[in-house]
């Protein structure tokens, strides 16, 4: 792959005299209506924070108006770098060829929709200069519903346990990096949904800092749906438990022993009380207990055989379109 590290790290002597300290990097996908604000806020609340700073923002393919303010904002600030992708790859190939074309100390990732506030970033920083590999940001006062927050609650159990670190919120894309602890994982940002995950799961030290929502009350919603938090819970399965498909056999087998057992002793139950043992219905219940398990089966061996078609093929994450920038990286990766 053309990009295995981090790309501020061949620079210059003379670009790395003005390296700046912060990197902030937002994906953005048809943000017409936020990217002006989002930009415009982060630059001010880093201003006020008074250390160098650079700002990444990779269009993944928006097909809106979003490339077009991004070319106006590069004119009023400089330090904005920003990347447009040729088609729409997802967010976490876009946060990766931000994080590559990054040079700052401490990295910063953050969604463009304004969900959280800008202000938050130089609390994350802080935490990583006070010593912290991660600084995890945490939604404080999320208003999403039992509806939204159940099925995050699985996901970010599932990575407490696969990741050995107990934080309140993987889902969260508001977070700081010290850049040393991203250099090893420069290879699998982008394929992995969690960032933040993988680099905890390599035992780097981690901060919570609460981040406040600015969701509440302005018709911004999540986009994710029930279709995609399954898909999102079995790519956790696939990326970071090491051996699922054993696990998963086991199950099938401890449950179908249970279904066959109590479906014994149901029959012997019936046809000692009642002289009559519903068969049929017995039958149809069990085999669809039976496909439901396979199914999941099914779906987790897909997420890791099209991993594999994936690194077989040698496919790009993303291709690149155009670029405001100087120090151009490769157009793919």
């Amino acid at each position: 792959m053309a990009q295995t590290e981090l790309g501020g790290d061949a620079l210059s002597q003379g670009e790395r005299r003005e390296r700046p300290h912060v990197s902030l990097v937002i994906p953005v996908y048809n943000e017409e209506g936020t990217v002006r604000e989002v930009v415009r806020r982060s630059a001010a609340a880093l201003d006020r924070d008074g250390r160098p700073w650079e700002m990444i923002v990779v269009d993944d393919g928006s097909t809106d108006g979003t490339w077009a303010a991004l070319e106006a904002l590069r004119d009023e600030e400089p330090r904005l770098r920003a990347v447009r992708f040729k088609r729409n790859f997802g967010q976490h190939p876009a946060m990766h060829a931000g994080i590559v074309r990054s040079r700052g100390d401490v990295i910063v990732t953050m969604d463009a929709d304004l969900q959280n506030s800008p202000d938050a970033i130089v609390g994350l920083v802080e935490a990583v200069d006070a010593g912290s590999d991660v600084a995890s940001g945490r939604r404080a006062n999320r208003d999403d519903g039992l509806r939204r927050t159940l099925p995050s609650r699985l996901v970010n159990r599932m990575l407490r346990s696969f990741t050995g670190s107990d934080i309140a919120d993987f889902g969260c894309a508001f977070n700081a990096y010290r850049r040393d602890v991203l250099l090893p994982m420069a290879g699998s940002i982008g394929k992995q949904k969690f960032t933040k995950a993988l680099v905890l799961s390599t035992g780097a030290s981690v901060v919570e800092v609460d981040i406040d929502s600015e969701r509440n009350g302005d018709g911004r919603r999540s986009r994710y749906t029930w279709l995609g938090l399954i898909r999102v819970a079995l790519h956790v399965i696939a990326g970071f438990w090491p051996q699922p498909i054993q696990w998963a056999g086991m199950a099938i087998g401890i449950v179908a022993s249970l279904l066959a057992s109590a479906a014994g002793i149901w029959g012997l139950v019936v046809w000692v009380v009642r002289e009559d043992f519903p068969g049929q219905l017995f039958l149809a219940s069990l085999v669809l207990a039976i496909l439901a398990v396979q199914g999941f089966i099914f779906a987790l061996v897909g997420e890791y055989l099209g991993r594999l078609q994936r690194d077989v093929e040698g496919r790009p994450l993303y291709t690149v379109a155009t670029e405001l920038d100087r120090r151009r990286a490769p157009d793919h990766a």
